[in-house]
């Protein structure tokens, strides 16, 4: 019982110190806020399944990218063909519409949004300054697949913004 309650009560310390990126994750995948709430739900769950036998062969971070990003993939496969998702520009509240770095971030977001959602992924996990390899263990592809990847998600996005 004690051995139970130690491990459960890890967990409720993981989740919270991880709850940005398991947010980030399902917000990108979420293409409203009940959905949010079930990804997110869905994510917890998972975690929760996997905790136990999380062997420390990776960060911690990187297994809950992984597990998060393999959730709300197979979700969506599950339940549902979403295209559209929440707009990006709501993540963690941007505010002031005066801020130049508030409107770039919505503008980029925005501009992410239209990406297919293993693109989303890699270049979210880009953003969040995570090397090639770490993208690789996550996604599960090469690290010179995740390479190649990322220039054509940035020049995919470089022709977004110039339309």
């Amino acid at each position: 019982m004690r051995v139970e309650k130690e491990r459960e009560q890890a967990f409720l310390a993981l989740v919270k110190e991880y709850r940005r990126l398991i947010y980030k994750v399902c917000y990108l995948y979420a293409k409203d806020e009940e959905h949010l709430k079930d990804l997110h739900q869905e994510v917890l769950v998972n975690l929760w399944q996997g905790f136990g036998s999380f062997k420390g062969d990776a960060k911690i971070s990187s297994w809950i990218y992984r597990v998060s990003l393999n959730t709300c993939i197979s979700f969506h496969r599950k339940h549902d063909k979403i295209t559209d998702t929440l707009p990006l520009e709501n993540l963690f509240g941007l505010v002031s519409e005066e801020d130049e770095k508030a409107a770039y971030l919505r503008e980029m977001y925005q501009l992410i949004s239209q990406l297919n959602r293993l693109e989303k992924a890699i270049i979210m996990l880009w953003l969040d300054e995570r090397s090639y390899e770490e993208i690789a263990e996550i996604t599960g592809l090469s690290r010179n697949n995740i390479a190649s990847k990322l220039k054509r998600i940035k020049e995919k996005l470089n022709v977004l913004a110039n339309q």
